[in-house]
């Protein structure tokens, strides 16, 4: 397996392990969020349960309130006809059981009136001095003196009223027991119920809520809108207070929950944020490393050239001058070429890393040239073809670019075995000149569109997969242009595009 290969799979491990890791946390979270709504839903149903039992409750005392009440007043005639027989008996021993019936009366305050409310006595109240008549009596002696209708104690030609209220302990029990319920409600609500709830009648009026803006819930349009916003996220719980009568009550999630079930998402972007930040930085690094390897690779390389090239030179210019090869000066002047040539291979090595002069030249020419070349190496089986108009000019340096006409066409003929077409095009666009070079070679899988200009990355058994990553950065590095396998098919061919900018 090749080191891509490997990279790859490596690749995909990670990313399977991160997104198991993502599912997961996603999936422990939801699990976590979901457990917590359920505890607030209860916890709404909790408070609801506790309104309707206060209700009930409130009936109860109600009844229980009326009963004793009803008691009171039956006390109250009790004391009145006592009265009423006071002041009309001459029996001693009767006066002394209707006094006594009279004065047991210990708790609930009375006032006894003529018709013309001139007061006449008075029982458990001390009234200041001066006032003599009923409409004398202080507005909060009047009011609590108004909540029962006066009872009427009418013996001969007089008729006399007693005006009376809830006794002090009758008065205090009431205050205690709506104390309690007060009391009972508002702890339910604020130790039950962490979200935000709202409690309405049948007309969505507000009565109570918790956990709300107590701003927004002052004005109707903003009650009406968290209502709403409320009953899209759940269905409204509802309270059955007996008698036809129902409450509604509200809830949303609280903001503990809604940041839980965020959370996991939120944790998933920081942490692909800091995977991808640590990957840019790692393949900067790791592409700066290379490019110093790349760098001092090519210009060692071209300094170890240079000595055997110097002597290979003198070597030919003694053999001209000795005469050795007599009758055969093609030959020395086919080695005079490939010595140029390798002169022009250190030459491009040494200008790998420093920045390379740009030139104008004919499109068609240096075409012409790189073909003709290796039609010359290459086998009477493979026919190359040009296709390309006058008049083209691009930006180049003309030995870096040679260097990668050569690696593409060498590659094409590697790719055909020794027979096949090769078809060279270059056109003119809005953006630049376009080369496409295509070849009927044994064809490139999709997936390697990419792989296969990553340095080390070669399909040759002798190969260093150099050439075509070396080839994208004199393109793309040093001429702003951009190379790309256009397309390919095994068993057809490969067309790779080179795109330059215009001059």
């Amino acid at each position: 397996m090749d080191i891509y290969a490997r990279k790859s799979n490596f690749k995909l491990v990670l990313l399977i392990i991160a997104l198991v890791i993502g599912v997961a946390t996603v999936v422990y979270t939801n699990q976590l969020a979901n457990k917590l709504a359920t505890e607030e839903k209860y916890k709404a149903r909790l408070w609801a349960e506790a309104i309707g039992r206060k209700a009930r409750l409130v009936r109860y005392t109600k009844e229980l309130f009326t009963k004793l009440a009803e008691d009171e007043r039956r006390k109250v005639n009790i004391y009145a006809q006592s009265t009423k027989f006071v002041l009309t008996l001459n029996d001693n021993d009767l006066l002394t059981f209707f006094n006594e019936i009279i004065t047991s009366n210990t708790g609930i305050p009375a006032i006894l009136a003529d018709d013309a409310g001139n007061i006449l006595g008075v029982r458990n109240i001390e009234l200041a001095k001066g006032i003599t008549n009923i409409a004398d009596l202080p507005k909060s002696i009047s009011d609590d003196f108004s909540m029962y209708e006066p009872i009427l104690v009418n013996y001969g030609q007089s008729i006399n009223f007693i005006y009376y209220k809830d006794s002090n302990l009758f008065s205090k029990l009431k205050q205690t027991l709506s104390d309690l319920l007060e009391t009972f409600i508002s702890e339910v609500v604020l130790n039950s119920v962490s979200a935000p709830v709202i409690l309405t009648d049948e007309n969505m009026n507000v009565l109570d809520f918790g956990n709300v803006d107590s701003a927004a819930i002052r004005s109707t349009d903003g009650a009406l809108k968290l209502i709403k916003e409320m009953q899209s996220s759940h269905e409204p719980i509802v309270v059955d207070l007996g008698e036809g009568v129902k409450r509604y009550i509200y809830y949303n999630d609280s903001e503990t929950l809604q940041q839980l079930r965020l959370f996991p998402y939120v944790q998933l972007a920081i942490f692909s944020a800091f995977l991808l930040i640590s990957y840019l930085a790692f393949s900067n690094a790791r592409r700066a490393e290379q490019n110093l390897v790349w760098v001092g690779m090519a210009k060692e390389t071209a300094h170890q050239l240079g000595t055997p090239i110097s002597s290979i030179e003198g070597w030919i210019e003694y053999m001209r001058d000795t005469e050795c090869l007599s009758g055969n000066e093609h030959i020395l002047n086919e080695l005079q070429h490939d010595v140029e040539r390798l002169s022009l291979v250190a030459d491009r090595f040494s200008k790998i890393g420093s920045v390379p002069k740009l030139t104008s030249h004919s499109v068609k020419e240096v075409l012409e040239r790189n073909i003709d070349y290796m039609q010359k190496r290459s086998s009477n089986k493979v026919k190359m073809r040009l296709y390309c108009a006058d008049g083209l000019v691009f930006q180049i340096n003309q030995q870096l670019f040679d260097w990668v006409l050569e690696n593409l066409l060498k590659n094409a003929l590697d790719a055909m075995d020794g027979e096949g077409e090769i078809d060279v095009e270059a056109t003119a666009d809005s953006s630049g000149v376009i080369i496409d070079i295509s070849d009927t070679g044994k064809g490139i899988p999709k997936g390697k569109f990419v792989t296969i200009f990553e340095p080390g990355y070669s399909t040759k058994r002798r190969g260093w997969g150099l050439g075509l990553s070396l080839t994208k950065r004199i393109v793309e590095e040093y001429h702003q242009g951009k190379i790309v396998v256009k397309q390919s098919e095994i068993g057809k061919g490969t067309t790779f595009r080179i795109s330059l900018p215009s001059v």
